[in-house]
């Protein structure tokens, strides 16, 4: 077939690149967003997807929406039987759903109608969902309603988080499109989503991510891993920011490698020669990486032994 790529992110890339390699597909465009100012500088850079179609010396068309405009009808001048979606970042209006032969299909990460929007694996981890997936579904005018080509499923590890997963579904599932393009082309109609059931995956705001120390361990271990790496949990420590980018359940009846000897107090943190513990609501979690305002992302008991943080509180 010949296709349209649309995508931005580093997680779309292994798609776009299964898809050019496979010699029977011909990926015609890609549609990625326009370069972005990144780092202290603020250097314009191409996106991920941009850079490896650059690479690949496959056409690319920079839009911020498609809705109307420059972007809009080059991409409706396309030649195409149909169009892959991998994480684009805008909406595909009505009209340029029906122009491809076969429509736009969408990789979306999660087991549909479960987590529809923008963030279905934080979500899913923030839940305590223990299995969760990826699907391709047929584009549709609603949010992720369309009819599912292809899925799969997986086990959310105890200790993932939400970037660690996304990293490995973007390698597993390159699979599922291919497949979906098979069962296009072949005329195998998909399969509805149910009515009933369906959640909605909104993308995670940084006030959404601080964490309130009052809160179960457990509950904010899932917090801390759905928001890492971003936006990333935070709370404020002596009145600044103070990010908690990785964590581990304490259980001091069970974990005999711990060496806290005391209960703390919720927000209260505790550093030991190898650790670095936070006091919460129900349990004790250890800071496994930290990132303290201005600071490198880096160990817990690392950022410790240089900051003396015994007896402060994190609110």
């Amino acid at each position: 077939m010949k296709l349209l790529f649309a995508g931005t992110p580093e997680i779309a890339c292994p798609a776009l690149a299964a898809l050019d390699d496979d010699p029977r597909h011909d990926v015609v465009a890609v549609l990625t967003r326009p370069d972005a100012a990144v780092g202290r500088h603020r250097t314009a850079r191409p996106s991920p997807v941009a850079a490896l179609a650059h690479r690949r010396g496959i056409r690319t068309i920079k839009a911020a929406s498609v809705r109307t405009g420059a972007g809009h009808d080059e991409v409706a001048g396309l030649d195409v039987n149909a169009a892959v979606v991998v994480a684009y970042g805008g909406l595909v209006p009505a009209d340029l759903l029906k122009i491809p032969e076969h429509g736009w299909i969408n990789l979306h990460f999660s087991l549909l109608p479960r987590w529809r929007g923008a963030a279905p694996v934080q979500r899913a981890i923030m839940a305590g969902d223990e299995r969760t997936g990826a699907c391709v579904f047929q584009l549709v005018p609603e949010l992720d309603a369309g009819a599912v080509h292809a899925s799969m499923t997986t086990t959310i590890g105890p200790t993932e988080t939400s970037g660690e997963l996304l990293e490995r579904l973007a390698a597993d599932t390159t699979g599922l499109i291919t497949t979906a393009l098979d069962r296009m082309a072949d005329g195998i109609d998909p399969t509805p989503q149910p009515e009933q059931g369906f959640t909605h995956a909104a993308k995670i705001t940084p006030q959404e991510a601080r964490v309130d120390p009052s809160l179960p361990a457990r509950t904010l271990d899932r917090l801390i891993r759905g928001t890492s790496p971003a936006p990333g949990a935070w709370g404020l420590l002596d009145g600044r920011r103070f990010k908690i980018l990785r964590t581990c359940l304490v259980d001091p009846a069970r974990d005999h490698e711990t060496d806290l000897d005391s209960d703390l107090a919720p927000g209260e943190l505790h550093a030991t020669k190898n650790n670095l513990y936070l006091g919460t609501g129900e349990g004790v979690l250890r800071l496994m990486e930290v990132q303290a305002f201005g600071k490198k992302a880096m160990r817990g008991a690392d950022w410790a032994r240089g900051a003396h943080p015994n007896g402060k509180v994190l609110s």
